[in-house]
């Protein structure tokens, strides 16, 4: 069932939509959830203002490149398991309090400024596949306590566990999509998959702003000169609210599918704000009385 979309405060208007979606594999043995992590986007992070009361930095000014690889190709990388979706580009501010986790970012903030984020839900367990974090500001409060504001970096796959205490901490694969193994249909190519998928989301803009009783105005561009790929990680994260849709999302490794799959949400979204508009001319609220 369609949610009705939530117009966020932002300099792109990002519609919250909720879908169903597919579990995503865990792997056992992650730490519980001890963060807050209130999601965000391009220009808007909610814990912003309690963020940038410092004027603190994230440390070096240049990180220490991602540790070697193993024999086998792995790098072992802090995971920090989280209710939240992080996409490449995307922004996200936390609250760091938790002692096992303090740890971790004392060292996140000594080397290379990176760690992992990876979903977890209320079950416990920790998605496979995840991205890495940057820490591009933060705050150390007097009792060891962090705020800080963390931008998507590389998505990887997690491949095996190393140790869990005092944090969790594993050995993955970085993941990037594949291109296309054959020549695409016609209107099926990510090129023009992109334009369909930002054309719904003007029109869901448009309508839900109507709904909320805003005034109507023209939408701008959306895509802002983006590849297909970015372009489908940044619709992934207006998903507010679905974040085992987003999930799925964030693990499919072809471009095509996974604008594919955000144009058949913003479909039935904007086909529920539709019906919604119709029934609010159809029986238009009558001014109380009295």
């Amino acid at each position: 069932m369609a949610l009705l979309p939530q117009i966020l405060h932002s300099p792109l208007p990002h519609p919250r939509l909720a879908a169903a979606a597919s579990p995503s594999r865990a792997f056992p043995g992650a730490p519980g959830l001890h963060a807050s992590g209130p999601r965000g986007g391009r220009g808007r992070v909610r814990l912003a203002a309690a963020a940038g009361a410092s004027g603190s930095g994230p440390g070096p000014s240049s990180p220490e490149p991602y540790p070697p690889e193993s024999d086998d190709g792995l790098v072992e990388l802090p995971l920090f398991p989280l209710p939240l979706v992080l996409f490449p580009d995307a922004t996200h501010a936390l609250h760091i309090f938790e002692f096992r986790y303090r740890i971790m970012m004392h060292t996140v903030l000594q080397t290379d400024l990176r760690f992992g984020v990876v979903f977890a839900g209320s079950g416990g367990s920790a998605a496979e596949v995840g991205c890495v974090g940057e820490v591009v500001k933060h705050e150390r409060l007097a009792d060891d306590r962090f705020f800080l504001i963390c931008k998507g970096q590389q998505r990887f796959r997690v491949a095996r566990v190393v140790r869990t205490k005092p944090y969790l901490v594993a050995a993955v694969q970085w993941l990037e999509d594949r291109p296309p193994a054959e020549t695409p249909a016609p209107g099926e190519d990510a090129e023009a998959l992109a334009a369909d998928v930002e054309a719904l989301m003007r029109d869901v803009i448009r309508i839900a702003n109507r709904l909320n009783g805003k005034p109507e105005k023209e939408v701008g561009d959306l895509r802002r000169g983006l590849f297909p790929t970015p372009f489908s990680f940044y619709v992934g994260n207006t998903f507010e609210g679905a974040p085992r849709e987003q999930q799925a999302l964030l693990e499919l490794e072809d471009t095509a599918a996974r604008l594919r799959r955000e144009r058949d949400t913003l479909r039935n979204t904007l086909n529920y704000l539709t019906a919604a508009s119709a029934v609010k001319d159809a029986f238009p609220s009558s001014p109380s009385s009295g």
